[in-house]
């Protein structure tokens, strides 16, 4: 008896706590919602209950040439955008009238739903579907029409056909992975035709959250210019979604993925702005205004020149096209232009290359051509570079004391130093002083050199004239191939570098070497930059200022020598035929290239002025044979550099700059 009157007073106590407890929760709400009403609706205007803010996409920053002619810019065009805040019950049906309309104007909508879009309902292949798994709470192991089934349930959509049911789920799926809500609104989709915006303009009333935003779109203005190097702007993949949020990206932004575009993306990428809803008790939005003004991505200017980039992509394409009609091997080809003052990239051409309108489409052909138009041959292709290289093996031999001025060494063809390697000379050249020994390609000549040299320092003299190693540039290169011999006494690899094969470098060195030597010895970082602007171009936010990598020793004796013998080449040697006529003295050096099981590659290096440079060319055609193939592309490119009639000003800027 006592045990129950203990415990009727544990219950009494706790009934009394519980009314204490509504009691004053019903007095706050009181006090709130009654007494204190007037304070809280004066913090929001409108007498809105609540509000949200939404993003208002900023334009990306252009990307233009060191003209200030136009490569990459923007347009405006039409996205299909759900917003939260207007979105009713009836979602299902308005996504599949859009998906309908989508049809009839032959425009793609967003579907990120990993399954296939036709019955039987499987796993698209190569696709990851462990956020799909996650995101229906199901186990590793579940198929894909069980995913099927669950979103059937989840988004409800029992009253549709199969195909109307994958449809829908396709879209509301892609809504849930981005975040839909009134701070994320959803881009059904993208650039669509005028026709179509038009007919949801006219019939909005009828698909509630629906509504048609002007968006600025990346557009090129020539879809087949430097394309590698200025590269392409993307989705953000599922992936990298959630390093992109935490930078403050929406999910259907776009972002660089290759080249400039990539690499400029803290430069192009503007501040978006804001869009504020201001919402009644019941939901509905009383008023919205825009709260914060998007602030535009900032424009970079390159260091390109747009008119030598397209005369030197021409002249490629022109000179294989040629080549291949006479029944040729040539393939491909690519050809590098560098201010020898800064090492600031003028060109970089490739043939075959591709159309930015159309790769998309034609990707699966590209990848699978032999000619491989999608490499960046310029900066990733590496090739032995043939003789090109004899003129700094000179500097190295003249600078090291290994050969004295107006010493003559006697080509008897067959250089027999080693006893088990006695490479022959392509003639028999007879007495040879350094001059016509560059001028007439002597390999004997520059066995002699290498021997004396020696291997291990020969490689030296190679990095510090940037070959073998990264040029520094802002995109992706490759580093080429510089053996590293372990000993002088191999015979074989010391002739072999001496006249340009083991090695490997790619076009992009080869330019700077040539670039380093005529200037005498200061080699720069490659650069494509030249500055970033503010979006209207009214102020220099950052300059790219010449880097210098590193200067070597070379003394106006030896500078002089070998200049002589590259001018040599041109007006009496290997490269007369396409530059002796030329009306400015052009120094250079022809090389052809032995490849394994294959026609040899022809090879150019040259800079002009003579006297006071300011271009360096290099020049390769892939299976061209002779050295002497590739001085067309040379004249071609120096004629765009010196007598082009469509030279222009550098836009010149007063201003301060900011950074």
């Amino acid at each position: 008896m006592p045990f129950k009157k203990k415990h009727q007073t544990e219950i009494n106590i706790l009934a009394i706590l519980l009314v204490v407890v509504i009691v004053l929760f019903s007095a706050r709400i009181y006090f709130l919602q009654v007494v204190n009403a007037n304070a809280f609706k004066k913090t929001l205007p409108y007498g809105a209950a609540s509000s949200h803010t939404a993003t208002i996409k900023a334009p990306r920053g252009e990307i233009l040439d060191c003209y200030g002619r136009q490569i990459a810019v923007n347009r405006d065009g039409y996205n299909i955008v759900f917003n939260k805040a207007y979105v009713k019950d009836n979602l299902n049906s308005i996504i599949l009238t859009l998906i309908n309309e989508a049809v009839e104007y032959e425009t793609e909508w967003v579907d990120n739903l990993p399954i296939s879009t036709t019955a039987p309902y499987i796993y698209k292949e190569g696709e990851k579907t462990d956020k799909l798994l996650k995101k229906l709470d199901l186990a590793n192991y579940a198929t894909a029409q069980n995913c099927f089934d669950e979103m059937v349930t989840r988004y409800k959509l029992e009253n549709y056909t199969k195909d109307e049911q994958r449809k829908i789920m396709g879209v509301r799926y892609s809504m849930e992975i981005s975040d839909f809500s009134i701070s994320y609104p959803f881009t059904f989709a993208e650039d669509i035709p005028t026709e179509f915006m038009r007919k949801v303009s006219e019939t909005n009333f009828t698909l509630q959250g629906v509504s048609i935003e002007v968006v600025p779109f990346r557009e090129y203005a020539d879809t087949s210019l430097a394309v590698n190097l200025i590269g392409t702007v993307g989705p953000i993949f599922e992936e990298d979604w959630e390093t992109y949020k935490e930078k403050g990206y929406s999910y259907n932004d776009k972002v660089g993925k290759s080249g400039i575009e990539k690499w400029g993306e803290e430069y192009l990428r503007g501040i978006d702005g804001q869009i504020t809803y201001y919402l009644s008790a019941k939901g509905e939005i009383i008023k919205s205004e825009v709260t914060k003004e998007p602030i535009p991505g900032k424009t970079i200017m390159l260091s390109l020149d747009k008119n030598i980039q397209r005369l030197a992509q021409d002249s490629l394409k022109e000179k294989v096209r040629a080549l291949q009609s006479k029944g040729g091997t040539c393939k491909a080809g690519t050809a590098v232009a560098i201010e020898i003052s800064t090492g600031k990239i003028l060109a970089a051409a490739n043939y075959p290359s591709y159309d930015l309108a159309t790769m998309n489409k034609e990707y699966n052909k590209l990848q699978a051509d032999p000619a491989k138009p999608l490499m960046d041959r310029a900066f990733q292709g590496i090739y032995p570079v043939g003789s090109t290289i004899k003129p700094a093996v000179a500097v190295a031999a003249m600078e090291l004391g290994k050969y004295h001025t107006g010493e003559v060494v006697r080509c008897v063809q067959t250089y027999d130093y080693f006893e088990d390697y006695k490479p022959k000379c392509l003639h028999y050249h007879g007495n040879l002083n350094l001059k016509n020994a560059i001028s007439k390609s002597c390999n004997y000549f520059f066995f002699e050199m290498g021997k004396r040299i020696g291997a291990t320092t020969l490689t030296d003299y190679f990095k510090q004239f940037g070959l073998g190693v990264r040029t520094g540039v802002e995109v992706n290169d490759s580093a080429g191939l510089l053996l590293e011999p372990s000993s002088d006494r191999v015979g074989g690899t010391t002739l072999q570098i001496s006249i340009g094969q083991m090695n490997a470098f790619t076009p992009l060195q080869l330019a700077n070497y040539t670039a380093t030597l005529a200037n005498g010895g200061t080699h720069y970082n490659a650069s494509l930059i030249d500055r970033i602007v503010s979006y209207d171009m009214s102020n220099v936010i950052k300059t790219f200022e010449p880097q210098i990598k590193n200067k070597m020793k070379i003394s106006d004796n030896t500078l002089k020598a070998v200049k002589e013998g590259m001018l040599s080449v041109t007006e009496e040697g290997t490269g007369r035929l396409a530059l002796s006529d030329y009306p400015i003295k052009v120094g250079g050096k022809t090389g052809t290239s032995q490849v394994a099981n294959a026609p040899d590659h022809s090879v150019f290096i040259a800079y002009a002025p003579f006297d006071n440079p300011e271009i360096a060319i290099s020049v390769v055609l892939e299976n061209g044979q002779m050295g002497s193939t590739a001085g067309t592309i040379v004249r071609d490119i120096l004629d765009a550099h010196f007598f082009s009639k469509e030279s222009a000003d550098k836009v010149d800027f007063p201003f301060t700059i900011l950074d």
